[in-house]
């Protein structure tokens, strides 16, 4: 499996973009959790992480990377698609906050691996300069948004998280995209 630098930065930026805007949606999307759902969703991620860290030797490939970041992307639409269809209820909370963890399970995974991937530590340094270029435009994204809806009279939060996620779909969409066209499979001769 071939990495297009390029397009694999477009993705990292696109990734970043998504939670950038996402982040502050969580506050309004958790709140019919019990504070002990965090304490023990900790606890599982924690011991799954303990799991996944002793695959590494399996896992630090180009192919397992693909495969990782295209599950983490599609759970990550499933999170959008899950709040757009059930709304604020304590099913989409769980839900979502499940999910959520799934995708945190493989955050260390995926910078360990990076950095064999990408080797060159220009790369790398560039890499993490778009993810934070990402994260900001997407904090101010939604900042956009949320006054945006105050401006047009949309002052319930629910209300306005709910429309942010059509934004989310999108960009959730152009990410997974992004993914696809930054892995190629190798032509045999």
């Amino acid at each position: 499996m071939r990495l297009h630098a390029r397009k694999y930065l477009l993705y990292k930026f696109a990734n970043s973009l998504f939670f950038g805007l996402s982040v502050g949606s969580i506050f309004i999307v958790y709140e019919p959790l019990k504070p002990l759902v965090y304490s023990l969703g900790g606890i599982l991620l924690a011991g799954a992480m303990l799991i996944l860290a002793s695959q590494y030797k399996k896992l630090m490939n180009k192919k397992a990377l693909f495969c990782v970041l295209l599950s983490v992307e599609i759970v990550t639409l499933v999170i959008v698609l899950t709040f757009l269809l059930l709304g604020k209820s304590l099913l989409s909370a769980l839900i979502i906050y499940v999910c959520y963890q799934v995708t945190f399970l493989f955050g260390n995974y995926v910078m360990r691996v990076e950095t064999v991937v990408l080797r060159h530590i220009k790369l790398y340094s560039f890499a993490d300069m778009l993810r934070q270029a990402g994260y900001l435009a997407g904090l101010g994204a939604a900042f956009v948004a949320y006054e945006s809806c105050e401006l047009v009279g949309v002052l319930d939060k629910v209300a306005q998280v709910y429309y942010l996620h059509y934004m989310l779909v999108v960009v959730q969409f152009i990410t997974i995209v992004c993914l696809v066209f930054s892995f190629s499979r190798k032509i045999k001769k």
